[in-house]
């Protein structure tokens, strides 16, 4: 009796919730590559137009070409059977973007970064702790993949490229380069080859194709990085070289 009493009488511990667990859309799960693991892009991302979808082509470049509308923030892969892949995209910021037309010359998995000259010039106070530049990985501001684009033989210095700033995807904030959720420029990068062309809408040719979504998004400010978060102990630590399965 008085064991059973004193069992009646001893407080439960509450069984621990486990929270539910993290649904993503298709195509924005995490994923493993090079030896790292990519998160996930949260839903919140990729609301409205702002994902990945596939369909018929409406705009006036020919297949087998990378089309950017930096007004709408799209990007669109133009394939020879008039099909396309829309790609939501961050562009540069007023007076940054690239215009015009390019070509893909190359392209990098997990490429490292170093700011330009330009960037260093006129914008000090974002990059000049980062001059050194960083090595391909985690931290790269280039994220996973990098497409390079020339004229000529000239490299612009503009990319297409990955990040981890995934509010920047849908707006204007880059110092000029396109950048694209890491899950999106991972896909675009397995379905083209070099070279490749790309063209870059102006104002009148976005009005025209696609009205409803010009000047979609707004200009964001220039996200300055503390270096000690890219560079220091900690963050070094934390990342190391990719790792690829041809190396």
């Amino acid at each position: 009796m008085l064991a059973s009493t004193a069992a009646a009488c001893t407080p439960r511990v509450a069984e621990e919730e486990l929270p539910p667990p993290v649904e993503f859309l298709d195509g924005y799960g995490p994923i493993e590559d090079a030896g790292y693991r990519l998160p996930g892009i949260p839903s919140k991302y990729l609301q409205g137009v702002n994902r990945r979808v596939s369909g018929i082509y409406n705009g006036e470049q020919r297949g087998n070409t990378i089309d950017v509308d930096p007004y709408a923030k799209f990007l669109y892969h133009v394939r020879d059977d008039g099909t396309t892949t829309r790609y939501p995209v961050g562009v540069g910021r007023a007076g940054k973007s690239i215009r015009g037309n390019a070509t893909i010359r190359m392209k990098r998995k997990w490429p490292g970064w170093t700011p330009t000259a330009n960037m260093l010039r006129t914008e000090p106070e974002v990059y000049g702790d980062l001059a050194a530049g960083i090595p391909g990985g985690l931290r790269s501001p280039l994220g996973a993949r990098a497409l390079y684009l020339y004229r000529g033989s000239r490299d612009t210095y503009y990319r297409i490229h990955g990040t981890n700033d995934l509010e920047s995807i849908g707006n204007s904030g880059s110092a000029g380069c396109i950048r694209m959720f890491n899950q999106d420029v991972i896909h675009l990068f397995d379905q083209i080859d070099t070279p490749m062309k790309v063209h870059i809408r102006g104002q009148e040719e976005s009005l025209r194709v696609d009205p409803e979504n010009f000047e979609r998004g707004i200009e964001l400010p220039p996200k300055i990085i503390d270096a000690e978060e890219l560079l220091g102990p900690e963050a070094v630590a934390m990342d190391h070289p990719p790792v690829f399965d041809d190396a």
